[in-house]
């Protein structure tokens, strides 16, 4: 519509809409605490979630061993399915088991176990569930038996052996 003259616009309406005023809107609305008792709330919730990290961040640094020790007990249980490669698996198998104990106790009370005095300990730190017979007997000898007297131990005894060290690395408790 080009050369429309503009739309005329009554005189009253005109002088009421040049009377409007803008809409007055509040002030923001602050996300500060308006009493003390927020902020001590605030602050209490503040110091819980920093505590629970704290004690989960701890809890997770005590427990490295354990993770590193069930790591390589997992290439343990990869190695354990053939027989050219189960005799040494299960010659490192002991070796797991006693620097997972010098990592939780002091030297002097693991080192020098050995034999039943060795199971004796595992049972008496197990977490409530002792070695069975097989397993103890084994864990008494392994690492007096060559890789080689280790191969010719069946693979689900050497998988129940494995089962048995993860059990005890993982339920171990330190009594101090």
């Amino acid at each position: 519509m080009e050369g429309a003259p503009p739309p005329t616009v009554d005189p009253g309406l005109a002088a009421a809409l040049r009377g409007l005023a803008d809409i007055a809107s509040p002030p923001d609305v602050s996300m500060l605490p308006q009493t003390w008792a927020w902020a001590v709330l605030a602050a209490l919730v503040v110091l819980a979630i920093a505590f629970a990290l704290w004690r989960w961040l701890r809890h997770r640094a005590i427990n490295r061993y354990r993770r590193e020790a069930l790591g390589e007990l997992r290439l343990i249980e990869a190695r354990i399915g053939t027989a050219q490669t189960r005799g040494d698996a299960l010659a490192a198998l002991p070796a797991i088991l006693k620097r997972t104990a010098l990592a939780a106790w002091p030297r002097e009370t693991v080192a020098n176990l050995n034999g039943p005095g060795w199971t004796q300990f595992l049972d008496a730190h197990s977490g409530g569930k002792p070695l069975s017979q097989t397993s103890a007997h084994f864990f008494e000898e392994a690492e007096y038996r060559g890789p080689a007297a280790l191969a010719s131990i069946p693979a689900d005894e050497a998988r129940a052996h494995v089962a048995a060290a993860r059990h005890w690395i993982e339920a171990h408790h330190v009594r101090t």
